[in-house]
């Protein structure tokens, strides 16, 4: 039988190679859901160094499926929510234990070496998984008000990153520190305003629910809008893909869009933004400089769209109009107040939307994403 010889250069490339794989930092991205959890770990991702090796596990059914790139692996598993409703409680524990479980078995079976969760229903299981493996955590909490998960697991992460920077107050007893929330990198960089975009010399005001749209904002806007238009304003709404009411109103100035890709370019281009009030939102806004009109959601847990608004707000880069009967005249008077001057272009002795949009640059922080690729480094270095 002929024997099969290795020489002494070949045997020392794949020593090398081994040990090349043993350096290369594995990540395991935990995020689910919304925009809001989905876009900043998306930012981090593309941010970090090209010898890292990340894998990507989220939630039957939701969002993730439509934004996270074919270029990383997505695993999904089965979790829900922490309910209140007892059964409900009972039922979600079992699935989070039975995630958790699954999730273990991906770290071990993909050699993973940090764990990093921006929320959302895989937060907990991914949490649990990455304790029982013995690997650290990098937490992202991008609200005022910490949510449920990093309020009850925060204690079992290495760190938490926070969005805001008042939020640590709401954690005295947990490690963290402020990153500010990332956003894509079209954001960091001047986009035009898209093509389809109305063109004249009316103001622009663009109108946003978030990434899966906002009903009760759209009821809001929409008995105002012919007010604006007749006031020669240049509108883009974004519905979301829930509202049956899209193009009901025809008019030159006017487009209605389920979602656009090219949001950056609408939201540096914009005279005035409406929008709700999530984290991610915020983080766009304050990056791109954008005067705002923020519609906290109602039922937002623990009331965070609020406090995430009132940080805007209390430095006077945003003015909170809470939602109301599509009667009522509150966002109608507040958009016409602010939208005077744009208007009438008459020279006012205080451009209120430009000192709108040099408080909304206060609260950016562009360099959100790096902060957080240093910390994942560091992490790695732990096992």
């Amino acid at each position: 039988m002929s024997q099969i010889k290795v020489s002494s250069n070949e045997y020392k490339l794949t020593a090398i190679a081994h040990n090349m794989s043993k350096m290369m930092p594995k990540l395991l991205i935990a995020a689910s859901g919304t925009g809001g959890h989905i876009y900043p770990a998306l930012a981090v991702v593309e941010a970090l160094p090209a010898y890292w090796q990340s894998t990507w596990v989220g939630v039957t059914d939701r969002l993730e499926s439509k934004l996270v790139p074919e270029k990383y692996k997505l695993i999904k598993v089965f979790a829900g929510g922490l309910q209140k409703n007892l059964f409900r409680k009972i039922l979600s524990l079992f699935q989070v234990l039975s995630a958790s479980l699954q999730i273990s078995y991906l770290i071990r079976k993909e050699r993973i070496n940090v764990v990093f969760t921006t929320g959302g229903y895989i937060a907990a299981p991914a949490i649990l998984a990455a304790r029982i493996c013995g690997i650290p955590i990098l937490l992202h909490e991008s609200n005022a008000i910490p949510g449920k998960v990093t309020r009850l697991m925060g204690r079992l992460c290495q760190v938490i990153a926070t969005g805001l920077p008042n939020t640590a107050r709401q954690m005295p007893k947990y490690k963290t520190i402020f990153t500010g929330t990332p956003v894509r990198p079209a954001f960091h960089k001047s986009q035009p305003l898209p093509k389809w975009v109305p063109i004249g010399s009316g103001p622009l005001l663009v109108v946003i629910g978030g990434s899966q749209g906002a009903l009760g904002l759209n009821k809001m806007i929409r008995p105002i809008l012919p007010s604006l238009l007749e006031a020669g304003c240049r509108v883009v709404h974004l519905t979301g893909s829930n509202d049956k009411e899209v193009n009901r109103i025809i008019h030159p100035n006017l487009i209605e869009k389920q979602f656009t890709e090219e949001i950056a370019g609408l939201l540096q281009n914009a005279d005035l933004a409406i929008s709700r009030a999530g984290a991610g939102s915020l983080s766009e806004l304050s990056i791109c400089g954008t005067p705002s009109i923020l519609v906290p959601f109602p039922e937002a847990a623990d009331k965070h769209q609020d406090a995430n608004a009132s940080c805007a707000a209390e430095i006077g880069a945003a003015v909170i109009v809470h939602q109301h009967l599509p009667t009522e005249s509150s966002l109608k008077n507040t958009i016409f107040y602010l939208l005077q001057s744009r208007i009438s272009q008459v020279n006012l002795e205080t451009d209120l939307l430009a000192e709108m949009s040099a408080q909304m640059k206060k609260l950016a922080v562009r360099n959100s994403q790096i902060k957080l690729v240093e910390l994942l480094e560091k992490l790695s270095l732990i096992i």
